[in-house]
């Protein structure tokens, strides 16, 4: 496995790539709400979705049901330590 600075980088790269986003991964804080939040990349649930599937192709990390979902997306520092567990 990666360090934790390297994964959430591939995490962002992943995002915005997994999401068509038209922005660079320094645009988005390690700490920033991935949901909800102009300050980031103000991801929707279909988003979500593209980014849960994208996690367990790569990583091989499932992300299950409502509240696992929202807490693991809530930003990249959050899903970092998800996908580290």
């Amino acid at each position: 496995m990666v360090d934790r600075e390297t994964l959430k980088r591939e995490l962002k790269e992943l995002i915005i790539t997994e999401c068509q986003k038209e922005m660079s991964p320094d645009d988005i804080a390690d700490d920033v709400f991935l949901f909800g939040d102009p300050a980031g990349p103000n991801l929707d649930s279909l988003d979500a979705l593209q980014i849960a599937m994208a996690v367990q192709r790569r990583y091989g990390k499932r992300i299950e049901g409502n509240t696992e979902t929202r807490n693991a997306l809530a930003s990249v520092n959050a899903l970092a330590d998800y996908i580290l567990a």
